[in-house]
């Protein structure tokens, strides 16, 4: 059980965090925090005062940068349950009919790479920019590989189940022309930092221009992953071609269940 799963079971709430650019770049009080999150005020001090949640106390009051809660609450989605996920994905809807297909909207065929020959961390990587590049979409490639790797350093973007969903730390819209998501398959797996201590054979990238879209994607790929009958459908898949069309359906699935 995660610390967000501790306590009570009221509306997961990430609106504010997540979704608009001058929270993540401002400090929050406790208070601030706790309406944010949707948390009793007294837990989540608790958990900031055994180091579970990232802050620092100023003059014995806590404060909590917006950037690094987002971080935290990226890691905290790889124990979501699926309801808790959709509560993610509805945070974020700004009423665009295409959100209800996130993932659909942003991944095409050329942007899947099947199967990644790459044996290692890098490799992997630079073969999934490359592929999201054909959409020429991406500008700076070097930068983004630099960023993603950076993030993979810092912290893994691993998930159990043989799945990853790399990323950079955070939106780089001066980059792309618009937000992307590339996927690949490496058959026999690398080593990428899954918290099982399993290999990880299939690669979502996500390159969002922002962060509402990026949490929106993230939260939808989170649900499709939680379907082993998908993941194996992926593995099994002859060609590029029918992956994407096993990704379309799994996406639509999931949106006809709201």
């Amino acid at each position: 059980m995660t610390a967000l799963d501790r306590g009570s079971r009221s509306t997961f709430r990430v609106w504010n965090v997540w979704g608009v650019k001058s929270v993540q770049e401002e400090s929050l009080s406790l208070d601030e925090l706790a309406r944010q999150l949707g948390r009793d005020r007294r837990e989540l001090e608790k958990l900031a005062n055994r180091g579970r949640i990232p802050g620092r106390k100023r003059d014995g009051v806590w404060q909590f940068h917006g950037r690094e809660i987002t971080q935290w609450l990226e890691q905290e989605m790889r124990d979501f349950s699926d309801s808790q996920l959709r509560d993610v994905e509805q945070s974020t809807h700004s009423g665009a009919k295409f959100e209800d297909l996130p993932v659909s909207h942003l991944i095409r065929p050329e942007t899947i790479e099947f199967p990644i020959t790459g044996k290692s961390k890098r490799s992997v990587l630079e073969h999934l920019i490359e592929a999201a590049g054909r959409t020429y979409e991406v500008w700076e490639p070097a930068r983004v590989l630099a960023a993603v790797m950076e993030r993979e350093d810092d912290l893994s973007t691993g998930f159990a189940g043989g799945i990853a969903f790399p990323h950079p730390r955070n939106p780089m819209p001066e980059t792309l022309g618009d937000s992307i998501v590339a996927f690949g398959y490496a058959p026999g797996g690398i080593p990428f930092g899954s918290p099982d201590g399993q290999l990880t054979d299939l690669f979502f990238l996500i390159l969002c221009r922002d962060s509402r879209t990026h949490l929106r994607v993230l939260a939808r790929l989170g649900r499709m992953a939680n379907d082993s009958e998908f993941l194996h459908a992926l593995r099994m898949a002859e060609d590029s071609t029918e992956v994407f069309q096993i990704i379309e359906q799994a996406d639509a699935a999931i949106a006809a269940k709201k």
